[in-house]
């Protein structure tokens, strides 16, 4: 299981950053909120679609452990652990997981912004 060799919190961009050892990777909050491990976006097992995230910080990473990150973010949500492996999936997966967590929400008629509103017309 791959351990990042460093880990950086940028509140300014809002980005994880995570290298393993020549490799760098950049993680948006928006994109970490979205695929929380919590329940309340895993759903038990039916993950429930976030939506809204468009605009949403870390406030701050804590360890857990020896296997695990508890991200923190500005708004409220910090539940759910990022395991090592979990945060290397992502990492290495972002690009697949941000596509089909895009079409999800195109699916559902739903946004990324809080303050827009989707509306489909059945003409």
């Amino acid at each position: 299981m791959p351990i990042p060799s460093a880990i950086k919190l940028h509140k300014v961009s809002k980005t994880l950053e995570l290298r393993y050892g020549e490799q760098h990777y950049s993680l948006s909050a928006e994109f970490l909120r979205v695929h929380s491990p919590s329940a309340e976006v895993q759903g038990h097992g039916k993950p429930i679609l976030q939506t809204g995230k468009l605009s949403v910080g870390l406030e701050r990473i804590e360890p857990a452990g020896n296997y695990a990150l508890k991200l923190c973010f500005d708004d409220g949500h910090d539940s759910g652990l990022f395991t090592w492996e979990y945060l290397y999936e992502l990492a290495t997966r972002q690009d697949a997981l941000w596509a089909d967590y895009l079409a999800e929400l195109s699916a559902a008629g739903k946004s990324r912004d809080p303050s827009e509103s989707v509306v489909r017309l059945m003409l």
